[in-house]
């Protein structure tokens, strides 16, 4: 039986409900709307009613700030509910049913939730579809039924093999431009011609999986192809930039640099030079890729000890710019995983975003765009939620005002870490040692996230992308700090991957030449996943990290003591290759030396004209109070 709760902040509390009756009469011009309520729906199933009860004043509501209804009173007004997609991350109902699991000490219950909204003042309907159009992001919710459902039990259906992709070694130039647009590849026309030569001489076609997998770890995201375009020739008009490019060319020569020019060769000779003239000493350098690492020494109780600085930020325009909340909190989230994942306590952060001017009306936001003040103001919600939740103190938020970023949002975050030295072991992963799977469950959100911010976007990518933009979980990261500033367990780790862009394909990938992957042990947020999608989706707080097999149980133990999920799902080989195995069979075999091919080269020619003066553009003039978003 399905049981249900509607929840709503006393008058006094209804922050959020207020500030859309403002927005609403303001942005929106719905001039007549007088009141406005938001309830929060909860649906239990699996649970007795004795104990769904008891949940009612001590998970679903808090009495004395919320006002709880067994029926919803609409008295007059318009109504309509909203709802995540299938597939979404709900931390809310997550969170419901992990607390009245605890209560009970037995099977956790299935929970679903929605917001409803009451809106009063005799709106037409006109008037109530523009304010849906407001509130329901297409890229992650949908509205709702007003009907209580039967059950809370998803009837998925429970694919068992992935598709061989016949006939790819066998197109033509032609064939492989529309394959490339038929899967919305982030890939170009070249690399796809590069992957087909690789499959004629494994003398095969390739799985779907293989494709994307391949797809993902080539990205612009995961692979910065961008940077690595090899630079052929390069002009400048203007004298003092031609010259600064000829002092790098000398520099090069000095440093013996064989590697082709390329961006990211400019931006790293600097570092280059510095490290050769010694002056770089502290610098720690290893083949894990976590974050920025210095050497430090600092004073514990009197005591000099050796620790390891760790700093790092991160940029989410893409997934912020389509799904503000999820895509700034993510961006925090991913910004602390990766010194977390060199075994460091993260201590502070800071925030610098780019939008367009938030005051201008709704009726001129871009076609395809989320209103400004929208993104501008649930992405600041999205990031304090996620900061507040895993105790991250942010030092800095600022907020720069341009007309440049209409088209894309800029959205960065930057966290400082340190660790003992003593808890970080760095070793290369032998022939049996094994991959163990450290935190959340693997879902559809997140499945296409690295290549998703890696090519082109049309106005109909508000409602195409929802599941490339990850969902946070930030208590379940929380665990993760706590258990990587337990020593034991630390030092037990050879070596250690986030699960950023690309999932267990790259996360896990990226540990070992040579791997055998079971995707069948990646615990799985619901059923219905494909080998596919658990190869590739970026779900968000988790680790992979390699221990010897003698080690397994006692880390294993030590997880089990933060409540935190971890299951060996790999063991690393000596042949050099990615191996993954779903349901029997072998659905992806790559070769490393493929692999890390980066796909086929890339190649430019540069030439810079200088601007004429009348040209450069003027930055914009905005009312002094909005030159700066509040720090939050």
């Amino acid at each position: 039986m399905v049981y249900r709760v509607y929840v709503e902040k006393k008058k006094e509390l209804a922050l959020e409900a207020e500030s859309l009756l403002s927005e609403a009469r303001e942005q929106l011009g719905v001039k007549n709307l007088t009141d406005v309520r938001i309830l929060n729906r909860y649906d239990a199933e699996n649970i007795t009613p004795e104990l769904f009860e008891y949940a009612k004043k001590t998970v679903f509501s808090e009495p004395q700030l919320d006002i709880l209804y067994d029926e919803m009173e609409a008295s007059g007004a318009k109504a309509f509910a909203v709802e995540y997609l299938p597939g979404q991350f709900d931390q809310r109902a997550d969170s419901a049913a992990q607390c009245i699991q605890i209560i009970s000490q037995g099977e956790r219950p299935l929970i679903r939730t929605a917001r409803v909204y009451l809106l009063n003042g005799g709106l037409s309907d006109e008037q109530v579809e523009k304010i849906k159009k407001y509130v329901i992001n297409p890229v992650e919710a949908r509205e709702a039924s007003f009907a209580l459902p039967e059950t809370l039990k998803a009837d998925y259906q429970i694919p068992t093999e992935v598709r061989t992709l016949d006939g790819f070694t066998d197109l033509d130039r032609a064939g492989l431009e529309a394959f490339v647009r038929q899967y919305g590849l982030a890939m170009d026309a070249d690399d796809i011609a590069f992957c087909q030569a690789y499959f004629r001489g494994e003398h095969r076609d390739p799985t779907i999986t293989e494709i994307r997998m391949i797809d993902t770890y080539w990205s612009d995201h995961c692979r910065h192809t961008t940077f690595l375009t090899v630079i052929d020739a390069a002009s400048f008009d203007d004298p003092e930039i031609q010259s600064t490019y000829e002092q790098y060319l000398a520099l090069r020569a000095s440093l013996g640099r064989k590697k082709p020019i390329c961006l990211m060769d400019l931006a790293t000779i600097a570092v280059k030079e510095l490290k050769r003239q010694g002056r770089l000493d502290k610098l720690d350098e290893s083949e894990e890729i976590n974050a920025c690492t210095v050497k430090i020494r600092i004073k514990t109780d009197g005591v000099e000890e050796p620790w390891l600085l760790l700093f790092k930020n991160e940029t989410h325009n893409h997934p912020t710019e389509i799904e503000p909340f999820g895509g700034a909190a993510t961006c925090i989230g991913g910004a602390i995983r990766d010194p977390l994942s060199g075994r460091s306590y993260v201590y502070g952060a800071m925030r610098v975003t780019g939008a367009a001017d938030p005051l201008v009306p709704i009726d001129q936001t871009l076609r395809g765009k989320l209103p400004q003040r929208k993104i501008v103001t649930t992405a600041a919600a999205g990031y304090s939620s996620y900061g507040n939740q895993i105790g991250l103190a942010t030092g800095i938020v600022d907020e720069i005002y341009h007309p440049g970023y209409a088209a894309k949002r800029m959205e960065i975050g930057a966290v400082i870490a340190a660790t003992p030295a003593e808890n970080v072991r760095r070793e290369v992963p032998a022939p049996g040692d094994v991959v163990i799977l450290l935190g959340g469950s693997t879902g559809r959100d997140g499945c296409g996230g690295a290549t998703g911010s890696s090519k082109s976007h049309t106005v109909a990518s508000l409602e195409t992308c929802g599941a490339e933009v990850q969902k946070g979980n930030a208590p379940e990261e929380r665990k993760l700090q706590r258990l990587f500033r337990n020593g034991k367990a630390c030092r037990m780790i050879k070596r250690c991957n986030d699960f950023g862009a690309g999932g267990v394909s790259v996360a896990i990938g990226e540990l070992a030449d040579g791997l055998v992957i079971d995707l069948n042990a990646v615990p799985k947020k619901y059923e219905g996943l494909d080998g596919t999608e658990l190869a590739i989706s970026e779900s968000q707080e988790r680790m992979a990290v390699v221990v010897a097999p003698e080690d397994t149980a006692a880390f294993l133990a030590l997880a089990a003591e933060e409540n935190l999920q971890a299951c060996p799902v790999a063991r690393v080989v000596a042949e050099p290759r990615l191996v993954m195995n779903w349901n029997g069979k072998r659905i992806v075999d790559i070769s490393r030396e493929f692999l890390n091919s980066n796909g086929a080269e890339k190649h430019m020619t540069a030439t810079s004209k200088r601007p004429h003066a009348s040209k450069k553009r003027r930055a914009a003039t905005l009312p002094s109070n909005i030159a700066r978003w509040p720090a939050i």
